[in-house]
């Protein structure tokens, strides 16, 4: 029992004392770690040890800890940037917290991630979206957008179509059917179209550009434009000289119909004329009438060649009992020119093979 008691009072003895050498190591390591922390921009750390205390120098800089720059990032700042920038919840808490929740600096910070991740997206192919027109007070001037997008979902985004109104309204005041100077043109005086583009690919995730601008009209009173638009996707302005607004808005709706290549004969090119004779030539020698008959049988054929290429020529949809030319003459207008678009026309598509898809899927099996 002696001896038991003998070496309960050592290992006491041994356990007390190696308690009490570790024990301040711990501490002093732990008061250092907070202290990195806390400490100013340049200090003194001091770390205590069994052996003694050591002195070392360190340059701290107060925004490396994040532990102290998240407790500045509330819930209301999150949602006050998510709400002015519409970029994503994380992206708007990872932006605060790089910038000490500065939301002016978060903003900026998200505008050039915004512009990194456009640059990324604009190789791919926007073939959706939407086309909008917009047209002076006097009817006198009107100008027509192509934004586009990657799928007809987007298209119809409430803020895909808040910016597309936008850059009509805006096109409206750019001098020209430029659509460099369009995106350099500012929005209500405040961001530019195309600052406003990138943050809107940042936002909604696809490839998203302003890819035509047309305009009809100078302006000056001389001229009434009527702008049709079927559907978001096939776009028409019309301007006479002459006559109303709905009446060339009437006309505009047979444009998006019809389809006429071109307004007025005179507008088609010769090269063009000389082509379709020479077919309709060869026809007519074919039957082995003489050269003087086989002329006037061109010129026929060519007149009514005309009448199905050009607008004036067509009978108008709308009642079918005059052609378009009838209809302008009646109500004291004539036909100064149109202008008809349409969403994705000449962008080469991809086009998924299912059926391909699938074989290769079950291949790969």
């Amino acid at each position: 029992d002696t001896h038991l008691r003998s070496q309960s009072s050592t290992n006491t003895k041994y356990n007390t004392m190696k308690f009490s050498t570790i024990t301040p190591l711990f501490v002093s390591l732990s008061c250092a770690a907070v202290s990195a922390f806390i400490a100013p921009s340049s200090g003194t750390a001091f770390i205590s040890s069994g052996t003694g205390t050591q002195h070392h120098q360190h340059h701290y800089d107060q925004r490396v800890s994040p532990l102290f720059a998240t407790a500045e990032v509330t819930t209301a700042l999150i949602k006050e940037l998510r709400d002015a920038t519409g970029a994503g919840m994380m992206d708007c808490k990872r932006a605060l917290v790089d910038n000490d929740g500065d939301t002016e600096a978060a903003t900026e910070y998200l505008r050039k991630k915004g512009l990194a991740k456009a640059d990324k997206k604009a190789s791919r192919i926007a073939a959706e979206g939407k086309i909008v027109y917009a047209n002076s007070e006097k009817k006198d001037r009107a100008v027509m957008v192509e934004v586009n997008c990657e799928t007809d979902f987007v298209a119809k985004d409430a803020s895909f179509l808040a910016f597309t109104s936008a850059v009509a309204e805006t096109a409206l005041g750019v001098d020209g059917d430029n659509v460099e100077d369009l995106l350099g043109a500012s929005i209500d005086g405040d961001e530019s179209i195309e600052t406003a583009r990138q943050a809107l690919v940042a936002k909604i995730g696809e490839n998203i550009q302003v890819r035509r601008l047309v305009s009809r009209g100078g302006g000056d009173g001389e001229s009434v434009v009527g702008c049709y638009v079927h559907m978001n996707r096939i776009g028409v302005l019309v301007e006479i000289e002459g006559g109303t607004e709905q009446l060339a808005t009437d006309v505009a709706m047979h444009v998006a119909a019809m389809n006429p290549p071109f307004a007025v004969p005179e507008e088609v090119p010769q090269d063009i004329l000389e082509k379709e004779k020479g077919i309709l030539r060869a026809q007519a020698l074919e039957s082995g009438k003489p050269a003087e008959i086989v002329e006037k049988m061109v010129e026929g054929r060519i007149r009514k060649y005309l009448e199905e290429i050009c607008l004036v020529s067509q009978t108008y949809v709308k009642t079918n009992d005059e052609t378009v030319g009838k209809l302008l003459e009646r109500n004291g207008a004539t036909m100064k020119g149109f202008t008809r678009i349409a969403v994705g026309e000449g962008i080469e598509k991809k086009e998924d093979d299912f059926a391909a898809e699938v074989a290769k899927m079950a291949g790969g099996k």
